[in-house]
């Protein structure tokens, strides 16, 4: 572990190799699990405001949970996350004609129907981040249905910083990602 800022910093990230491989998992992350998308709390929001737009590129199945649930639902731990449907899947998932798991908000803003592109906790991906009081917990999920992209990221030598820069920009800034380029090429 290394801080960088007010951020706590597994080594693992500068470390490990990670590069998704949709085409071997199906997007099993959108899918698997029990619980939805972590949200931050401005996220919450912006799904309220967005919802309307991104609802057309949504499945009957999402709407309908959606619109039984909220844009986003409570824990009993007071976290924040996207409702899921049946249990299983993020209500906001759509299914391309592979039967691989798309992001229904990701396809509103590549589409420029929208100008945010979906949850960071989901962008960030493997990468999780906790927030505390004075300090940012930054950590590598490593989840066996994502081992294809270890082995690609591993044959691509893609180190998971490299993989999740730009939404490690999006949630820490660009000087914040210069400084862990720095760490991680002393850290060789």
């Amino acid at each position: 572990m290394f801080q960088l800022g007010k951020a706590i910093v597994s080594e693992d990230i500068i470390e490990k190799d990670f590069v998704c491989n949709l085409s071997a998992c199906k997007g099993a992350c959108c899918v698997e699990g029990d619980a939805g998308a972590p949200l931050e709390a401005s996220e919450a929001k912006i799904l309220g405001d967005i919802y309307e737009t991104v609802k057309p590129f949504l499945r009957p199945e999402g709407i309908a949970a959606i619109e039984k649930q909220g844009v986003f639902i409570t824990t009993e731990a007071g976290d924040l996350e996207t409702p899921l449907v049946n249990q299983a899947e993020c209500a906001y998932v759509t299914f391309d004609k592979n039967n691989t798991a798309l992001c229904g908000i990701e396809q509103a803003y590549n589409e420029g129907k929208i100008d945010w592109k979906k949850p960071i906790s989901c962008h960030l991906y493997p990468i999780r981040v906790k927030d505390y009081s004075e300090f940012s917990a930054v950590n590598y999920h490593r989840w066996p249905i994502c081992d294809d992209a270890c082995s690609l990221g591993a044959e691509l030598q893609v180190p998971i910083y490299k993989f999740v820069k730009e939404a490690l920009i999006r949630k820490f800034g660009e000087d914040w990602y210069l400084e862990l380029e720095k760490v991680a090429q002393g850290h060789k």
